[in-house]
């Protein structure tokens, strides 16, 4: 049985795009340009922390949208299942109310990644909660929270891309001061 290639994190960009991020991997020049990007890590590591860090964010952009029940990091996601995080919504009937149960769980890697890569995919998965496709008015929802959420998702990709090639975490155990 053959070994599965790793994910194209990079697949739907143009060509020359992805070809450029190889050969910053190859030439072992991305590292240093995200870090020299993207040099801190955020302080959001515990459960409780990233549960008021989304509300925040929800208070500040869809104040009028449904409740959180729940907001964790998932150490069960794996960025290799494509999977960076995740959004449900549980209906159930209690009596004669229906109730729903809104989660976001949020992949155990991003404890330790700049906050901007923290802040798109809190904004990725917040967006779910009006919009369930990635749709255009889905992006343009991401845009509305988080108005570098394209480039901020690009370079997520390419680090990622970067990880996949055999790469060394970049930002593990270090601590913004």
């Amino acid at each position: 049985m053959q070994p599965k290639p790793p994910p194209n994190y990079l697949a739907g960009y143009p060509a020359a795009l992805t070809e450029q991020v190889q050969h910053l991997i190859a030439q072992g020049l991305l590292a240093d340009m995200l870090l020299k990007k993207y040099p801190h890590t955020h302080e959001v590591r515990t459960d409780k922390a990233l549960y008021d860090y989304v509300l925040e964010c929800k208070a500040r952009h869809l104040r009028n949208a449904g409740q959180l029940s729940r907001v964790a990091y998932d150490s069960k996601l794996h960025v290799i299942h494509n999977a960076l995080g995740t959004h449900s919504r549980i209906s159930r009937v209690q009596g004669a109310n229906l109730k729903t149960s809104r989660e976001i769980k949020i992949a155990a890697v991003f404890k330790e990644m700049p906050p901007e890569f923290l802040r798109m995919i809190v904004v990725h998965e917040l967006a779910h909660i009006k919009e369930r496709e990635h749709n255009k008015a889905f992006y343009q929802l991401c845009l509305h929270m988080e108005p570098d959420y394209h480039q901020l998702e690009f370079d997520l990709r390419a680090y990622l891309s970067y990880l996949a090639a055999g790469g060394t975490p970049l930002w593990s155990g270090t601590q913004e001061e």
